[in-house]
């Protein structure tokens, strides 16, 4: 937690560094790799262990701060071999095509946030070696996607800066034992079962600019 803190202290106190001209990015290309980190449904938090997301689209950012984006997106989780009732490998993997709209602002030449918002929609493959077992692999879910981003950019050059990102993401989809394999319900409710699965992210990001002016 206080490493956070640290980030956030620098990133504002750039914020904080004024210079006469400002920056109005125009179209970018952008690649983030974050670590979700599940958080609501009980047995997806129990079972599974994210290791990677990654995310990469072109978006467009308006004078008036307003930006509009379209790209992919994959994430995969690992099935937490220590917490599941009985022996069962593999993992989650999901592959997202989104829409993303979201508010920038450069406070300076050095230093921008950016708030957005990203939807779509997933298709979340369960491969484990139950489901092949079964000759059901991999289980393949379709859900809506939703994920809300704040990201403090730090430029560094005139084409390309770099941004910390912390977020929570949604994909509505249930999630029980069955999906990977497992033929009891673990001691869980069945009623949480039908809980979206959220998550939180954390990561780094970079973005390359390809038209920016100067006011």
């Amino acid at each position: 937690m206080k490493k956070i803190y640290s980030i956030l202290i620098i990133f504002l106190s750039l914020s904080s560094y004024s210079n006469a001209q400002s920056i109005t990015p125009k179209y970018s290309f952008n690649v983030e790799l974050c670590l979700p980190v599940a958080m609501s449904n009980k047995p997806f938090n129990d079972f599974m262990q994210g290791l990677v997301g990654v995310s990469t689209y072109g978006q467009y950012s308006f004078p008036f701060h307003l930006n509009l984006g379209a790209g992919v997106r994959y994430s995969y989780f690992t099935i937490n071999e220590f917490s599941v009732p009985s022996p069962v490998f593999g993992g989650v993997h999901s592959g997202t095509a989104f829409f993303k709209v979201g508010y920038d602002k450069f406070h300076n030449d050095r230093f921008a946030t950016d708030f957005s918002l990203k939807t779509g929609y997933s298709h979340t493959f369960f491969d484990t070696d139950l489901n092949k077992d079964e000759g059901v692999n991999p289980i393949d879910v379709g859900s809506t996607f939703a994920e809300f981003t704040t990201a403090l950019i730090l430029t560094a050059n005139e084409k390309s800066s770099y941004r910390w990102i912390i977020g929570y993401g949604m994909q509505g989809f249930g999630f029980s034992p069955q999906l990977i394999g497992l033929e009891t319900n673990g001691g869980y409710d069945p009623a949480n079962f039908k809980r979206v699965t959220t998550y939180l992210v954390v990561g780094f990001g970079y973005t390359y600019y390809f038209g920016k002016s100067g006011n």
